[in-house]
């Protein structure tokens, strides 16, 4: 059986990153790639590159590429990788050095996570899935600003 590549610049693989962004990959002196921060987390939670696969929903030759630092993954997949991993997206993007650990604190409005936690018209879950929404829309905010060179 003749297997041929994709066409270029077409996804292979669900949340595939075909062209990803230099600033995704690109590594920062000092500070290990997202990549190698995977692969870390991955090992140190006892996991195989496939079992880790299976379980994110992506192929292993996929994970394998985002490990190396040759594909940028979706959030989505990052989210999935990073919820297997038992961390967050946020944390893989801190020790990443996307995020300075003081930004943390900048962009985060009290008034709207207190008004979330005060919301007693929703439930308990809905109040914490609002607020993990809310955090990851800052955070890829902060990531975007990160990557955006200068004016």
């Amino acid at each position: 059986m003749i297997v041929t590549p994709p066409e270029p610049g077409r996804a292979t693989y669900p949340g595939e990153v075909t062209d990803p962004d230099p600033a995704a990959t690109t590594p920062v002196p000092g500070v290990p790639s997202l990549g190698a921060i995977i692969r870390r987390q991955r090992e140190l939670a006892s996991l195989s590159m496939r079992a880790l696969a299976d379980t994110v929903g992506i192929s292993n030759p996929y994970l394998s590429q985002i490990e190396r630092g040759l594909r940028a993954p979706s959030e989505a997949v990052l989210g999935a990788i990073a919820e297997t991993l038992q961390t967050t997206a946020d944390d893989l993007y801190t020790q990443a050095g996307f995020i300075a650990e003081d930004d943390d604190e900048q962009d985060v409005g009290p008034p709207l996570s207190e008004a979330i936690e005060a919301a007693h018209e929703l439930t308990a879950a809905q109040r914490k899935a609002l607020g993990e929404i809310y955090r990851a829309f800052l955070t890829a905010n902060r990531v975007r600003r990160r990557r955006e060179p200068p004016s």
